[in-house]
């Protein structure tokens, strides 16, 4: 059945982070867009920790509580599935620590988040701030861990193409992640309000592109699905292909890739620009 299957988890996860911030924003503009204690002087576009410490705390913890337990759970439902077989399994002890590093470091992200929300940045600044850091780094680290694994597996299954369009997703998330988190570094240590406001807007990017590396697991689990006219992936394809894909044709899909990501580079950048102005 298409309604209880697990590609249902990172689809919850990424509609209520979404809904959250949405929320968040929403409630900040309704109330007049006021100017937070938190702010700096002459910042009128509030970080999303700003709107999180005031009166709409109890929504954004139980909105990232809700988003990281579906997260988690998608990547322990991809782990059994691919260890029961209906998803591509894993060929090697390689894979397989990556898959569980992943697992590990989306916990660790789990708990970054719901900490950094319930530390906020109005009573516990240097808390807050380390379990950001904690918070990013461990997703970035997990999303590196799933491309390698699928890098991995894609070597021996390469008539799977999925594999390849869930790496690139991830490869974007893991590029446009760490930009835009040092374009927030840069900015946020600025004293003029001009680059406080790019900070704040590359903040509200930055989540946003999260949103789109959790909604990247659907990709992933949706082939475990059966139906009378399909059957799950890890039965499509019983058997891998002759051997490892030679170290040529690994470079070249590697490049392939490279340019998918480098393609999309520019995105986070514009898309700050553009709610840059619609916020202000």
């Amino acid at each position: 059945m298409w309604i209880i299957s697990f590609w249902v988890f990172p689809l919850v996860a990424g509609c209520m982070w979404i809904a959250t911030l949405v929320a968040m924003l929403g409630a900040w503009a309704a109330d007049g867009k006021p100017h937070y204690t938190t702010m700096s002087h002459g910042q009128t576009i509030p970080y999303i920790s700003h709107i999180g410490a005031e009166g709409i705390k109890p929504l954004f913890i139980a909105g990232s509580a809700v988003t990281v337990v579906f997260m988690d759970l998608s990547l322990l439902a991809e782990r059994w599935l691919r260890h029961s077989g209906q998803l591509l399994k894993n060929k090697g002890r390689f894979d397989k620590a990556c898959a569980i590093g992943s697992i590990v470091f989306s916990v660790t992200g789990a708990l970054g988040l719901i900490l950094l929300s319930i530390f906020d940045a109005k009573r516990h600044q240097h808390q807050h701030y380390g379990f950001l850091v904690m918070f990013i780094v461990s997703y970035v680290i997990c999303a590196i861990l799933v491309c390698l694994e699928y890098i991995w597996i894609g070597r021996y299954y390469r008539q799977a193409r999925i594999l390849l369009i869930s790496f690139a997703v991830k490869g974007v998330f893991v590029v446009g992640e760490i930009g835009v988190a040092i374009g927030f570094g840069v900015c946020m240590g600025a004293k003029t309000k001009n680059r406080k406001n790019v900070a704040a807007v590359l903040e509200w990017v930055a989540a946003l592109i999260f949103a789109f590396f959790v909604f990247s697991f659907v990709i992933d689990l949706l082939p475990s699905v059966r139906t009378k006219k399909r059957v799950p992936q890890g039965e499509k394809y019983t058997r891998p292909t002759d051997g490892p894909v030679p170290a040529e044709s690994l470079r070249s899909l590697v490049k392939k890739c490279g340019d998918l990501i480098h393609s999309h580079l520019k995105f986070p950048f514009k898309s700050a620009l553009a709610l840059k102005d619609i916020l202000s």
